[in-house]
This record gives C-alpha cells, sequence and structure tokens, in this order.
C-alpha cells in the first residue's frame, strides 16, 4: 500500500495532524520509535497497583480550547475520549498557610480578589476582559500559520482598528515580564503568589519576556474552561486517537525508528528505518526535536543554515515528576483545596524567581516550586475507593547538574541524585499535608535523565522542546529562518513542541501543517 502521508512521532501534534489527514481521506502512516504510543501522553500504575498515573502530560485545557480540539472533539468524544472537570481548577498554598484558590466562577474570583485589596478584583476583570476582547487576533497569532496571508490580513485589521501606532503599543504591552505585570497590577501578595508559578509552565519565568501576556491567557484559560484532565488518563485520550485514525484507514506502527528522511532531489522520497526497510511517501511530518531532525534524519542532505542554526538551538529547563499513592485523602494545612485540580506550593514571585534561577544555573533549588495535581478528584477511576493520588510536577529541575543551591545533595547526576531530590520535594510537601505520613504508601520519581531516556524529544528533560525566550518563539521558532515548519526539502514539514505555536497539548503545530496538507 502507498501513503500520502507519513507522521514521525505519536505525540499530540502527530495524532492531530494524523487524525485531520486520515479523516480527509489521506492515506496516514504513523511511525512511533517506543513500543508505545502518545509520546508525552503516558499513563500507567506507576506506583502501586490500582493506582493510576499520568506519568508525564496531564492537564487538557489548551486541547479543549483549541481549533484541534474544537475540530476533532466530537469524533474523540465517539471513540470514548472523556473530559473530567472540577469547579476549582487551580490555587496557591504559602508556607504561611495562606492559600487562594482561583474557580470558573468569574464574579466570585473578582469579589474574593477585591477582599484581598482594594482595586485587586477590578484589575482581574481588566486582564482576564483584556484577553477576552482581543481573543481573535490574540489566539491567531498563539495559533496560526504566522507566515501566511491571513496573517497579514490579520495585522492590517489590527492597524486599520488601532493604527499602526496602537498595534506598536499593543505589541509592547504584550513583551512585560510577570514580574512587571503582577507587581503594578495587583496589590495583594496572594494574588501575585496564584499566577507566578504558572509562567513556568509556559517554559518561562517572572523575568522573562511577554510572560506577563501568558500569564493573562493562563488566568483567561483556566477560569474560562478550567483544568480538565482525561477519564481514564491522558493514555486513554491516545487510545481514542488511535480508533479513529484507524476507523478512517489510517495506520500506526510501534518499535518503527526511523533513521532517515530520504531525500532526491531536494525532495522527500519517504523514509528508511533502523534495520533497512525504506517507506515511500512523497510527504513526511516529523514531530522531532531540531536536533533529531538535522543532525540525524536529514544528516546526509545539505542544509547548512539549518544545521549551524542547530548548534546554536537552547533547550530549556529541566521537569521533574513525582507521583504518590495515598491510602486516604490529603488533609492540607489550609482549607478549601479538596477539589482543586492543581495546587502550587510557593510563597510568590521572588521564591519562583529564585528557583527558577537556581535551575537555570544547574542547581538544584533550594525551593522548587511544586505543582501537585489531584486527578483523583476530578476522575475517581484513578485510585481504589477512598484512596488517592498526587501527581507533582517541578517545572524548575537542572537539566545539566551543576551543585545544590542548599548545599546538601553532593551529586552530580540523576542517577544517583533522583531520590534525594525527591526527598526535599517531599518534605515541602508534609509540611503542607497534615496526615501526609499517615496515609502514604509509595512513591516513584522520574528525573529529567529517566524523562528523556523515555522520549528522544524531551532533551534534558525539556518537556517544552527548547527554550521558550522570545528569540526562540513565535516567528523565530525554531531558528531565526524558520517559516511554517517548511525549508528546503520539499514535502517536509517540521511539528512538534520545537515549532510554532510551541509546548503544550494544544496540538497547533500539527493541525496547522494539516489545514495545509488538505486535512
Amino acid at each position: 500500500m502507498g501513503y500520502d502521508h507519513i507522521i514521525i512521532g505519536s505525540g499530540i501534534n502527530g495524532l492531530v495532524a494524523a487524525a485531520m489527514l486520515s479523516k480527509a481521506g489521506k492515506r496516514v502512516l504513523v511511525l512511533e520509535r517506543n513500543n508505545r504510543l502518545g509520546g508525552t501522553l503516558r499513563t500507567e500504575q506507576a506506583t502501586a497497583p490500582g493506582f493510576t498515573h499520568d506519568v508525564m502530560a496531564a492537564t487538557w485545557v489548551l486541547f479543549m480550547t483549541s481549533p484541534a480540539g474544537a475540530t476533532l472533539g466530537p469524533d474523540l468524544a465517539a471513540h470514548g475520549m472523556e473530559y473530567c472537570h472540577t469547579p476549582h481548577p487551580t490555587a496557591v498554598l504559602r508556607p504561611n498557610a495562606e492559600a487562594l484558590v482561583c474557580t470558573t466562577d468569574q464574579a466570585a474570583n473578582i469579589a474574593r480578589w477585591e477582599a484581598l485589596a482594594a482595586g485587586d478584583g477590578a484589575a482581574h476583570a481588566r486582564d482576564v476582559g483584556g484577553i477576552a476582547a482581543d481573543a481573535p487576533f490574540l489566539f491567531a497569532l498563539l495559533g496560526g500559520n504566522l507566515w501566511s496571508w491571513a496573517t497579514a490580513r490579520l495585522m492590517w485589521g489590527q492597524i486599520r482598528k488601532r493604527g499602526l501606532r496602537g498595534l506598536a503599543a499593543w505589541m509592547g504591552s504584550a513583551l512585560t515580564p510577570a514580574r512587571g505585570w503582577l507587581e503594578t497590577t495587583y496589590q495583594s501578595p496572594l494574588v501575585q503568589a496564584l499566577w507566578a508559578p504558572w509562567v513556568l509552565h509556559c517554559g518561562l519565568t517572572p523575568e522573562s519576556t511577554y510572560s506577563g501576556q501568558m500569564g493573562k491567557v493562563i488566568a483567561f484559560a483556566l477560569e474560562a474552561a478550567g483544568a480538565p484532565v482525561i477519564k481514564g488518563g491522558s493514555g486513554a485520550a491516545v487510545r481514542a486517537f488511535e480508533s479513529l485514525i484507524t476507523s478512517k484507514g489510517g495506520q500506526f506502527r510501534i518499535n518503527a525508528d526511523v533513521e532517515e528522511i530520504l531525500v532526491q532531489n531536494g525532495r522527500v522520497k519517504g523514509v528508511r528505518l533502523a534495520g533497512g526497510e525504506e517507506i515511500a511517501a512523497p510527504s513526511v511530518l516529523a514531530s522531532v526535536t531540531p536536533g533529531q531532525l538535522y543532525k540525524r534524519l536529514l544528516k546526509g542532505v545539505n542544509l547548512p543554515e539549518d544545521k549551524a542554526a542547530t548548534a546554536t538551538y537552547r533547550q530549556g529547563r529541566g521537569n521533574f515528576q513525582l507521583h504518590y499513592a495515598l491510602s486516604s485523602q490529603p488533609e492540607w494545612i489550609a482549607e478549601g483545596l479538596d477539589q482543586v485540580a492543581l495546587v502550587h506550593l510557593s510563597d510568590g514571585i521572588d521564591a519562583v524567581s529564585k528557583s527558577a534561577n537556581e535551575a537555570e544555573r544547574g542547581m538544584f533549588p533550594e525551593t522548587p516550586t511544586i505543582c501537585v495535581g489531584q486527578p483523583h478528584r476530578l476522575d475517581p477511576t484513578r485510585a481504589p475507593e477512598g484512596k488517592a493520588v498526587l501527581w507533582l510536577q517541578i517545572p524548575d529541575a537542572p537539566r545539566v547538574i551543576k551543585g545544590d543551591a542548599a548545599g546538601k545533595i553532593g551529586a552530580k547526576d540523576w542517577a544517583t541524585a533522583r531520590e534525594a531530590f525527591a526527598d526535599r520535594l517531599e518534605d515541602i510537601l508534609r509540611r503542607h499535608i497534615r496526615n501526609f505520613d499517615q496515609i502514604k504508601i509509595t512513591r516513584r520519581a522520574y528525573s529529567p535523565a529517566d524523562l528523556e531516556e523515555m522520549n528522544c524529544n524531551l532533551v534534558g528533560g525539556d518537556p517544552y522542546g527548547g527554550s521558550c525566550g522570545i528569540d526562540q518563539f513565535f516567528i523565530w521558532r525554531p531558528f531565526a529562518h524558520s517559516t511554517n515548519g517548511t525549508g528546503l526539502v520539499r514535502g517536509l514539514i517540521h511539528i512538534g513542541a520545537s515549532t510554532h505555536p510551541g509546548p503544550g497539548l494544544g496540538g497547533g503545530s500539527g493541525f496547522n501543517a494539516a489545514k495545509r496538507l488538505g486535512g
């Protein structure tokens, strides 16, 4: 059988592209080098029998609110994918036991913020209201093909609406760092602490350019759509994608490591697998990092500009995952956190900035910023009745270890440092959950090195496909000369977290590529 499109990698972008193309009647083959589909969509009983954990990606608000989610949502639901929700998507818990919960009720949030500090409620209304008002323009920039006539028309429309100077002013304000946004907008340290950690989930820090705008986008999205998980885990979403794609004639192969993308006279003609098998197709979508694409898959193709840019491409911070099986429900030291999907343990902007900076310098943070997920509260199938699971993500772990900011962990590699770092996290968690020692059954830690071993696209445990600094984002992702994932090799489209619109479960690059190909 011949194929119209070969897709390398079965993460969210590969799955979205495969679903759209197969629905359009294209002959699609998805090749996955691992022994399971899904990339970072991985669900398993990591701790103990009966306790189900999303080992990597867990929260689906980006997909549910994305063009890919809108397009494919009904089909995926028909194939078994089901969202689980809570009206309490996120909260922050400070070391002094102060907590603030964000709900999906905007009026309640405004009233709570205003009670904390006069003017903070009105500021929140302005922030999320501004994102809502700018949504058609902003989300087209965040998710669409930037090098396109559609974007050119969009920009021209904004010039007519705002004036050239007005558009320049809007762009300038959108580049504000989160520290600048939070410290000049909100008087309450608790409100500041609620939003400061979220920029880490964008691969940024409170001092990063445009992190303030991304913080507002996150506040808008969480309030509007919550922080849903998939019933049965993210792996259940993979099964729904697989069922949808195969029902439309698409095919999958696991343990299929692509060794080379075959190119002849500047055009794709297929791929060669490790072991020598060649598969012909006039179109290849590669959901890989720049290093994988240009150093391995296209190593024999003369692409000097891309290969030179690959040598200076920067990765972001590492990610550390820690999962717990609990015999009972956690008793938080603050009220109102029982039904919250994602709780950040952080003292505020300075604490987030400190931990991120230490990780970027190759240090184990003295007090890491911890995101605690309670997926069993949304989806009771995740644990036996009466029991619980916790999903901890630490978005500021060092990729390359140079030392310990606390001066206590002497190991310089993750193989020997993983459990010591997990102990540090557990000590922090214990201080925030009264009955922790009584209910802990067991834990399972995944270091940045472990994550890379499971998925070669997570270079150094970086889940964001590379640094998300402004020079490696938007029209400059992955390279300054990049154009919508296309280049000199005709028939090849680069997709995935390393390409625009970047990381997360939105499936944007896969969606954009499939649309260009008639999906």
